[in-house]
């Protein structure tokens, strides 16, 4: 993988049948686009916060879960040719007539992958992030990430991605920046854990709050402001 297309989504906790159908209609298209992998997952364990939350990221109503979701390409020059085929294709104007959600409050952008370290396996639970990160941080937290991921794959997980927010458009209700409220130095970085299961990721985390290797951990951005949610996936194609 080269390029992540990621979005955050609020759905109707009635219209979960309504997404994963409409979800999986759709992800052939988007693999004959050219896609070589579509996740959607919906919102499991995604808790309030006092800065930022994936709730108040999309203006979710108490009726809502978010739905954390992303399609994979080769390079960037494929999901740009991805886009402009969904932007002629008339499939996709019936796609946008039966969304079961408010596109409006959708959130979408594109990154850059700087790690993408896996053990391969069956993933059965996300951990989804968002970040604000200075842009002169960029290494830094490449480092840092780098080391987390060598941690959470002893702990049990299957995968772990950090992008680096490449093509992140201002929205004009909700958006990346605004979710992590962003300030004009700072990038977005869009991330995920793969696990096996949701008792596998339980047990990393009890394993990784508990190891030393955590203490005095210095992070290269504002994780006050980092947004992070646990997600079941209902399609991953």
């Amino acid at each position: 993988m080269a390029y992540v297309q990621g979005f955050v989504v609020p759905v109707p906790a009635a219209n979960k049948a309504a997404y994963t159908k409409l979800a999986t209609d759709f992800a052939p298209v988007f693999r004959e686009f050219g896609a070589t992998r579509i996740m959607e997952a919906w919102g499991d364990d995604v808790p309030d916060g006092k800065l930022t939350d994936f709730k108040g990221a999309v203006k979710a109503t108490p009726d809502e879960v978010v739905v954390f979701s992303w399609h994979e390409y080769a390079s960037k020059e494929s999901a740009a040719a991805a886009y402009a085929k969904m932007m002629s294709d008339p499939r996709m104007k019936e796609m946008g007539s039966s969304m079961p959600f408010d596109g409006k409050r959708m959130i979408f952008g594109g990154f850059t992958p700087m790690i993408d370290e896996g053990t391969g396996g069956k993933t059965g639970y996300v951990d989804g992030y968002l970040a604000p990160v200075p842009a002169g941080n960029k290494d830094a937290y490449r480092e840092m990430a780098a080391e987390m991921a060598v941690i959470f794959k002893e702990f049990g997980a299957v995968r772990v991605v950090e992008a680096w927010g490449d093509d992140v458009p201002d929205g004009k209700v909700t958006d990346y920046k605004g979710a992590v409220k962003a300030t004009p130095d700072e990038k977005i970085v869009y991330s995920w854990i793969e696990w096996p299961s949701k008792e596998i990721r339980d047990e990393g985390w009890k394993r990784l709050m508990a190891d030393p290797r955590m203490q005095n951990h210095k992070m290269p951005f504002d994780g006050k402001r980092m947004i992070y949610g646990g997600f079941a996936p209902i399609l991953d194609a």
